[in-house]
């Protein structure tokens, strides 16, 4: 299998890439490209962009299309390329999901249509419609913070039958939602179940699921990639080390300021280590020189430099 190929199921660490910003609608092209670097170095299973790590729904489209083309020329065929599509139209999916096709991505990546709250049987509809015009296998991605709305276990079941949905990605952080949903998919081995927030990427692992969509894989790669596989070799004593280290990292850097904080604190902290820019879309504004100081001493400290 070669190394850009879709694995059945996509086992270890996907990366929720940020995306570097010169201001809020230009792409900080030299940025990327010293941040796909530095986490393919880290020896990452695959790549995911315009999710909400990566600012996705606040881009233009335009800037989501230089994102896609620039991610897949830069990755080079590496680790396979997932891309977020989720958008209030119909077609705005459809769109995104062509860009990512033809710029040769592997995967999309799809929540909730936001804002029009929809009851479980029309998204079911609504994904029967939909995956079928998409050229690219599906994950669905579970994000009720964001959306409002939750795939409930037996839609993610009725979903997993769809020819072209082949996976989920979970950031409720909601580990019985989780076991829920691996119960009623025991009869699809290859259908990847995938879990967001990396304070729980070890007992995921270590429980069945096939690993993390983990934001602080941004900033140290290695740290999450030994965590994972840790917790496939079941090594008690290891996985406790790293995710020490996971736990400080998260409530350093993801705590900084008032709102906000997660990818405001993410983003200055790759712009201390020299990465790239820590602008963000509008509305949102980069850290004042209180609050850097503050990353950049946890930076330091955390040995992210490193």
């Amino acid at each position: 299998m070669k190394s850009n190929e879709l694995p059945k199921p996509l086992r270890g660490i996907v990366v929720p890439m940020i995306t570097p910003l010169k201001d809020s609608d230009t792409l900080d092209v030299e940025g990327l490209e010293r941040l796909i670097e530095h986490i393919i170095g880290g020896g990452v299973n695959a790549l995911f962009i315009l999710g909400t790590t990566g600012e996705g729904p606040s881009l233009s489209y335009s800037l989501r299309y230089e994102a896609i083309e620039r991610t897949c020329e830069l990755a080079a065929g590496r680790v396979p390329v997932l891309v977020g599509i989720t958008d209030t139209a119909f077609s705005g999916s459809v769109d995104v999901a062509s860009k990512a096709k033809d710029a040769g991505a592997q995967a999309l990546v799809l929540a909730h249509p936001p804002y029009f709250p929809a009851a479980q049987p029309e998204i079911l509809n609504y994904l029967g419609h939909l995956v079928p015009k998409l050229p690219l296998p599906v994950f669905l991605y579970n994000m009720p913070s964001h959306t409002k709305l939750v795939f409930e276990p037996k839609t993610v079941r009725a979903a997993a039958d769809i020819d072209g949905v082949v996976g989920l990605k979970d950031s409720s952080a909601n580990m019985f939602y989780f076991h829920q949903v691996q119960m009623l998919l025991k009869d699809k081995p290859d259908f990847t179940l995938l879990v967001g927030p990396e304070e729980l990427l070890a007992e995921t692992v270590l429980l069945g699921g096939h690993g993390g969509v983990n934001g602080g894989a941004n900033m140290k790669p290695q740290l999450y990639v030994d965590l994972y596989k840790a917790s496939v070799a079941q090594d008690l004593a290891k996985i406790n080390s790293l995710h020490e280290k996971v736990m400080e990292i998260s409530g350093k850097i993801y705590t900084v300021g008032a709102y906000s904080s997660y990818l405001r604190g993410l983003k200055c902290a790759l712009s201390c280590m020299g990465i790239c820019s820590d602008n963000l879309a509008e509305p949102f504004q980069p850290f004042g020189a209180e609050e850097r100081n503050t990353i950049s001493r946890y930076v330091d400290e955390l040995g992210l430099k490193e």
